[in-house]
């Protein structure tokens, strides 16, 4: 039996400059969108927002893909910074106010996952697409956002490639951007990083939940 290695079953060959490189010699950028609570805002403010992203879906000529990511919270450090801000404090009404709110808070989530949601667009170029041939194509989930294998051409991507793409993804992530402030959101492009740091904590959630992360050699962050 063979033992393959993560990395064998992933369509990411390389993180470069903020770039995703795909094994498939596309490339990938995303960006973290900010958000917004609808349901408070009035019903002029609703329908405008809803006119301006009606027409920053309309503006695109190029796929994307837009993924919600849920994750579960682990508020025990929280909890335990609070104890010990309670331990510290001389003032005795302090003491009891930290206290109440500390017990107010373990109660709030008890028998509750505490979740918290990021947002993220996956951008999309191909080495085809400078040529006018192909685009980027959809799928359904997190990971598949970066398998384009009809586009796999054997054969690894030239560094002048790799340039002219990466230039044209920015573009379009600039695009993106803009059109987002308009519904009143921000994206900002991840680094190199933060994507490694996402798809760490992706195929390591459990550990990812209580905050912990590797260090990351500096010859990844190239």
């Amino acid at each position: 039996m063979t033992n393959n290695a993560t990395q064998d079953f992933l369509e990411i060959q390389d993180i470069r400059e903020g770039v995703l490189l795909l094994k498939n010699n596309s490339i990938r950028g995303v960006l973290m969108v900010s958000s917004l609570n609808f349901a408070l805002k009035s019903e002029e403010e609703q329908s405008a927002i809803i006119y301006a992203y009606q027409s920053f879906l309309n503006s695109l000529d190029f796929s994307c893909q837009i993924i919600i990511q849920s994750r579960n919270i682990n508020i025990t450090p929280y909890l335990d910074s609070l104890k010990d801000l309670e331990e510290k404090q001389t003032n005795s009404l302090l003491r009891t106010q930290t206290s109440s709110y500390r017990e107010f808070i373990k109660e709030m989530v008890s028998g509750d996952m505490v979740m918290t949601k990021n947002f993220y667009i996956v951008v999309p170029y191909n080495l085809m697409e400078i040529f006018g041939v192909g685009g980027g194509a959809k799928r359904s989930s997190i990971m598949q956002a970066f398998s384009n294998k009809k586009d796999s051409s054997g054969t690894a991507m030239k560094d002048d490639d790799f340039e002219r793409c990466k230039t044209q993804l920015w573009q379009r992530m600039e695009f993106l951007a803009l059109g987002l402030k308009r519904c009143g959101l921000e994206g900002v492009p991840l680094t190199t990083p933060e994507l490694i740091e996402l798809f760490w904590s992706i195929h390591h959630p459990d550990q990812a939940e209580i905050g912990y992360y590797p260090e990351i050699l500096p010859e990844l962050l190239k």
